[in-house]
Formats: structure tokens, sequence, C-alpha cells
């Protein structure tokens, strides 16, 4: 549960931003039609017309609702073979570490080329082939009125965002495909009030207000995209990952480090964050779980290429192999947010 209220959360904020900034041509495609229909002037009431073009019209919140149902029910889809593709595949850590860097490097790009920072960003932009281009384009002029956002919004699932890319390596690394279904649910309705908010007031904003609006989306994928590349480097086992930048400093052990440990995994985290463990003897470290529904039930020790799935509620031993003095090994979930570390004293 606390997976999908994240990756809800993460749709609601950042993902629908940085969404509505790719695919946002496809949902003004859906809502251009509807509006001409509604307000193409008739015979002999031209004037009419002219007057009320002025506001936005009231059926226009129709097709933009059937965009964003057929984007849910599309990504969902996508997620049910995203997460039989992980089953397949089985992503190892240094697997999944690839791609959120991967993920993050595209999205630092993509950043830039909404800054307008040099040309060579432009290649970090996704768009469809031209050929899909023309027939979306077709189908807007020539197609019915609710179909075409029916099928424009299924389309989305062609140009993701890097935030939905992101969230597509998650539910990819979760390798069932009813988890990540859910996930991808969760995400794309999370998204929706974003793109439904700003579509029905899109006729409202100058141009100004949609230069701003474009530069703030701009920065919240360049900080995404930074987090993401940290998370590829925490399951790598990376010291340039943030939370390892203070290894150095973590003070000596407050009891005798030992052989026997005990790590408790809890849906915000890991307690406690440092463990010490007896260098030279080979350590027992038994993982605890109590109704843990979060990120933190795949434990990762990237180093010792360890990857183990806990259960819900239940008890799984580890046993490392022995360290030397002073050698400290960090840990994490598969999505490199919940971090700690173990450090080998004499």
């Amino acid at each position: 549960m606390s997976n999908l209220l994240i990756a809800f959360l993460t749709g609601l904020t950042t993902g629908g931003l940085s969404c509505l900034a790719v695919q946002g041509g496809l949902l003004a495609s859906s809502v251009a039609q509807e509006i001409e229909n509604e307000y193409r002037p008739r015979p002999g009431h031209g004037k009419a017309k002219a007057k009320a073009n002025a506001a936005p019209p009231p059926g226009s919140a129709i097709p933009i609702l059937l965009f964003l149902g057929s984007k849910v029910a599309a990504y969902t889809i996508l997620g049910l073979f995203l997460g039989w593709l992980g089953s397949m595949l089985q992503l190892t850590p240094g697997m999944q570490a690839v791609l959120f860097i991967g993920i993050g490097i595209f999205m630092l790009g993509n950043a830039l080329r909404m800054f307008d920072v040099h040309p060579i960003f432009r290649h970090f932009a996704i768009t469809p082939p031209r050929f899909l281009t023309r027939f979306i384009r077709r189908t807007a002029k020539n197609g019915e009125a609710y179909a075409t956002p029916l099928f424009l919004g299924a389309l989305t699932v062609l140009i993701p965002c890097g935030v939905t890319q992101a969230m597509m390596a998650v539910a990819m690394g979760t390798g069932d495909p009813l988890q990540a279904a859910a996930i991808m649910f969760a995400f794309t309705l999370g998204t929706s009030p974003v793109f439904f908010t700003v579509a029905y007031l899109a006729t409202q904003l100058g141009a100004r207000l949609e230069r701003w609006f474009l530069r703030a989306t701009a920065f919240v994928i360049l900080v995404l995209g930074v987090f993401s590349i940290n998370s590829g480097l925490t399951l790598a086992g990376s010291p340039l990952a943030f939370g390892n930048w203070s290894s150095a400093g973590v003070p000596s052990a407050p009891l005798p480090a030992a052989s026997e440990l005990t790590l408790t995994a809890r849906n915000d985290g890991y307690y406690p964050g440092v463990l010490y463990a007896k260098a030279g003897v080979p350590v027992r470290l038994t993982l605890v779980t109590e109704d843990d529904r979060s990120c933190s039930r795949a434990f990762v020790i990237p180093s010792l290429n360890i990857h183990q799935l806990l259960p819900q509620t239940g008890t799984v031993l580890i046993e490392l192999p022995p360290q030397p003095a002073g050698k400290t090994i960090p840990f994490s979930c598969s999505m490199g947010m919940y971090t700690g570390r173990i450090i080998f004293e004499d």
C-alpha cells in the first residue's frame, strides 16, 4: 500500500508537471477538435459565436476526461506487461542501477533542452515517428469528437516523460504483473488532476505564464534526474551516492561489534540505520518485518550481490562473509530510497 501511495503522490506532484510538458501536445489535439465543433460559427450566428469564444467551452471537460481515462487504462495494461517482463528478466541490483542512472541522465538532458542550454540537447526529446504524427493530425481533424481523445490518450504510452520512465523501471523491478499494474495505475491516476486543471485553463494562459510554467517544469525534471542518478549510484554501492558521503564520519560503535545483527525493515526505512559488525568472522544478519508493505521489503547489499525480497511479516537470515576491519558496506531498498550501512570493526 505504501508503494502505491508513493506512486500516486509522485504523479500528483512532479509526475503531472513533467508528463504534461511531454504529452501536452496530444492532449491539446484532443481538446482542440471538441472546441472547434462546439464553437464553429453557424449560418446567421457568427457574432453570437464570436462572443462565446471569449470563454472556454463547458463541454471541453469531456474530451479531457476521455483522454485521461484512456491514458490511465493504457498505462495500467503497460504495467502488466512490465511486471511480466521483470519476472522473466529477474533484474539484478546492478541492472536496476544502470536503468536508474540511464533514466536520470535522460531526464537531465530533457531539462537542459527545455532550458534551451545547447542545441545538442534537442536529441533528448521523445517524439512519435513522423508517420504517426501525420496519422494523429488526420485523426484529430476528421475523427469523431469522442473517438479522438480516447485514441490519443492511449498513444501517450509511446512518449513517456522522464518521471514516467522512472516509474516504469520501478514497476518492472517488482517482477509481479499485478503489482506493477497497480503502481502504474496509481501513478497515472495521480498525474490526472494536473493534466485536467492545466488543460481546462489552457485557453486563459498567457504567453508569459506559459513560459514560466515550462521553466518550472524543467527545474522539477532536473531535480528528479539528479535523484534518479543518486538512486542508481546507491544501488551500485557507489561512494558517490548522497547517503554514503557521511560514511567516513560515523563514530565508533557505542557497543562492541557483534557477529549476530538484527535489522528491522519498516514502511519508512531500516532500523537501526547503522550496524556494527565484528571484522574477520562470518556475520549473521537477521532481517525482521512486521506488516511491511513498502520498498524496504526489497533488501539489497550491492557490494555482496545480495538481493532479498522479504516477507510482509516474518524473519529472514542472511549470512555475510568475513570483512576486514574498517570496511563499510551500504545497503538499501531496490529503489535506492531507504538506505543504511554495516561497519566492520575489531
